[in-house]
């Protein structure tokens, strides 16, 4: 894979073009395909069964849909940083990423991730705030994952309900950002923010990246660095980007 493509970046919202040819989203998420919580040692893992196109993830930038397949968190040491992304230099103190595949074009999932269109990942920036509801649902089940490799069952979980009211976005072509890096997604970075709490975020670092019998190593942190945006153009669905409440040009 090449390296000029690569995720995660700074959203400079000045410098963002507004496209008034993106679609709005349609999230389709139907909670009965929700199965399981799994502890990969770099983050844990809120599975999907995508063996059918059941939950589905289309219109913005994309052409046709896209299955869900899982999402996962990115966090830090403290709860001053935390996200991948950054907007105008400034970080988040979570970030929550939604992955779906192609499955208009490739069988499976790590087909997909070796195309250039293969996946589209949903970004949302997590900031301190209230007490999440749905999040909450998640963290009470960490204990059940707290070391490498361990499972529970998460079932009839509407993901949905952790989805702001405002779906404008942002959209660029970038890379997975754990390894092999592949340039494979269609990035959706939703503009509205969701909340976590300071004892959520205590939640996620007391997991191991550590198997059950060795000495135990908590997951600190799992957010990559900023790469260079290399030329690449950030679009957005909204003519005015409400963090500044100036136009997109």
């Amino acid at each position: 894979m090449g390296s000029s493509h690569q995720s995660p970046i700074d959203i400079r919202t000045r410098n963002v073009g507004y496209d008034s040819l993106l679609k709005p989203l349609k999230f389709h998420y139907d909670p009965k395909t929700s199965k399981r919580i799994f502890n990969t040692g770099h983050c844990f893992n809120v599975e999907f069964d995508d063996q059918k196109d059941i939950s589905l993830l289309s219109g913005g930038p994309l052409t046709g849909h896209y299955r869900l397949c899982q999402f996962h968190f990115h966090w830090g040491l403290s709860d001053s940083e935390g996200s991948e992304h950054t907007i105008d230099g400034k970080a988040f103190p979570a970030e929550l990423h939604i992955v779906h595949w192609n499955s208009q074009k490739y069988r499976n999932f790590s087909e997909a991730k070796d195309h250039p269109d293969g996946l589209s990942v949903v970004g949302i920036l997590l900031k301190l705030g209230e007490k999440n509801p749905a999040l909450q649902a998640i963290v009470e089940n960490l204990d059940k994952v707290k070391t490498k490799g361990k499972e529970c069952r998460f079932t009839t979980f509407d993901l949905s309900s952790l989805l702001p009211k405002d779906l404008n976005y942002w959209t660029y072509h970038g890379s997975l950002t754990t390894n092999p890096w592949s340039e494979c997604v269609t990035w959706i970075i939703l503009q509205e923010f969701i909340t976590i709490t300071p004892t959520q975020l205590e939640k996620f670092r007391s997991l191991l990246s550590t198997e059950q019998d060795n000495d135990p190593c908590n997951i600190l942190e799992n957010h990559r660095e900023i790469q260079a945006l290399q030329g690449r153009v950030v679009r957005s669905s909204c003519a005015v980007n409400k963090k500044t409440n100036k136009k997109n040009t």
